[in-house]
């Protein structure tokens, strides 16, 4: 590992950062809310911090490797985290604690969407905007968006590309050149953005609602500018079904929107086995939902189809906003949901959880096994979009959903032994581990009753979900560290 590179890396990506807190001192001025002089000074210690970071080591000229890349993806959400949560600290209003501050910033950037803020309505309006833009940005990457501009730095990116994108396949690129594939799918990202904006606002929010819900919205990230979530805009259904439109859209893998776009054609949607698994286990989820809550009585049959449908894509996109407090439900459908979240959507998408082509690829593989105890000398091949699905991805894929479930029962069992009950522990560490917001327990509402310790715990499983879990273990092994 070379402190220098890393060093370099990190100075010109807190030196990128610190210009998105630029936006929000814009908004505080328009509305006069009085935090532009937090954000101004968090500004500034970001500059600094990236400049004295970047200015001994910026004549250096060397490629980052594979471990520079593991390190750097690792630790800069952590960084990037912490800075994020300067103007949280220092802004008089909401006066959240260091801990709280921190928990924030890191949700919004891993677009998990678990809050500590109750009173959201009553905020000053640059920070309700500034919770939206960590989410914008943590929707699509800041490094993967970066990389658009480290290569004219002399920084080699595909190391980070690999750590970053989310799926058991990672070598494969969209263009020769990782600075072309950043840049296409920041202009797809920003494309979905804008239209998501322009149909919240025409369904009727305001401009400044319509900005800072599209950004979450296309980040499947969950915050809002309102407590009651979407429950706030219920009794309007255009906006609803923009919402359940554009979620389900951005939990597509991103490839697939870049096909479309390069060949205006939408076959390559309904010719990915991934995305036609995804769609008919989405659309399954919600039939079942809504068939249950217009049988318990809960809604109409139109209330229930609404509700039914809108919970099951934001929570299956780890998106995770909310149209009525589904934790109140009957206890079945709220674990339903959970367990749906857990799933994700497709990989190279801004959802969480494990990813459909992984319980894809398990359900095929238990599927063959199955089919070998009654055909022992039979060869049962595993394919996606008509390939053979090599051994070594089948494995890796056993081998990230044992990892998961084994960090899931360990983190479920220390946040319990820092005092939360079973049911709060359980679902935080789901909701955290998958990128998905929502939980049950004395985090049904927020996670302001949540214990400190307790919330770091969650800090670490949200970075773990980012990441996927063997990129930031990886660190944790001795083999890694020998030279």
């Amino acid at each position: 590992m070379r402190i220098a590179v890393i060093a370099r890396v990190f100075g010109v990506l807190l030196t990128v950062f610190s210009l998105t807190l630029l936006p929000p001192i814009g908004v505080s001025l328009w509305y006069h809310d009085g935090t532009h002089t937090a954000f101004s000074a968090a500004f500034v210690i970001t500059l600094v911090t990236g400049l004295f970071m970047w200015l001994p080591v910026h004549d250096l000229r060397q490629e980052l490797r594979t471990r520079d890349g593991f390190v750097v993806t690792s630790l800069f959400w952590l960084v990037l985290g912490s800075f994020g949560a300067l103007p949280l600290i220092i802004s008089p209003q909401p006066a959240l604690s260091i801990t709280d501050s921190i928990f924030e910033s890191i949700s919004g950037l891993t677009t998990t969407g678990a809050t500590t803020i109750t009173g959201l309505d009553s905020l000053p309006p640059a920070i309700l905007y500034y919770r939206q833009q960590l989410q914008w940005f943590g929707g699509i990457g800041v490094i993967v968006i970066a990389l658009a501009i480290l290569p004219m730095l002399g920084i080699g990116g595909m190391q980070l590309y690999k750590a970053e994108i989310p799926g058991p396949v990672k070598d494969t690129k969209l263009t020769p050149r990782i600075a072309e594939t950043a840049r296409a799918l920041f202009v797809i990202y920003i494309i979905l953005t804008v239209l998501c904006a322009l149909g919240y606002w025409w369904a009727g929010m305001t401009v400044f609602d319509a900005v800072g819900h599209a950004f979450s919205t296309v980040a499947n990230g969950g915050f809002s500018t309102h407590d009651a979530s979407m429950g706030f805009y219920a009794n309007n259904h255009a906006i609803m079904l923009v919402c359940i439109f554009f979620m389900f859209t951005a939990a597509i893998n991103f490839g697939l929107h870049f096909f479309a776009f390069r060949n205006r054609s939408l076959r390559h949607y309904w010719r990915d086995s991934e995305f036609r698994f995804y769609a008919a286990m989405t659309f399954w989820a919600a039939v079942l939902i809504s068939c249950y809550l217009w049988y318990l009585g809960i809604f109409t049959a139109g209330g229930s189809l609404l509700h039914g449908f809108f919970q099951v894509v934001s929570i299956g996109t780890t998106a995770g906003f909310a149209s009525e407090n589904f934790s109140a439900w009957p206890a079945f459908l709220p674990y339903v949901l959970l367990l749906i979240g857990i799933m994700g959507a497709c990989a190279g998408s801004t959802s969480g959880g494990i990813k459909a082509v992984r319980v894809m690829l398990i359900m095929k593989s238990g599927l063959r096994e199955l089919n070998r105890l009654v055909h022992a000398n039979a060869v049962v091949p595993i394919k996606v979009n008509r390939k053979i699905v090599p051994e070594r991805v089948t494995d890796a894929v056993w081998g990230f959903f044992a990892v998961y479930i084994l960090s899931f029962f360990v983190l479920t069992v220390i946040v319990m032994a820092t005092g939360e009950d079973f049911v709060t522990s359980f679902s935080t560490v789901a909701s955290c581990l998958s990128n998905i917001g929502p939980a049950l327990g004395e985090a049904a509402a927020h996670y302001g009753a949540v214990n400190e310790v307790a919330k770091w715990f969650l800090i670490l499983a949200m970075l773990m979900g980012r990441l996927e879990i063997f990129t930031l273990l990886v660190l944790l092994t001795p083999a890694f560290w020998r030279h």
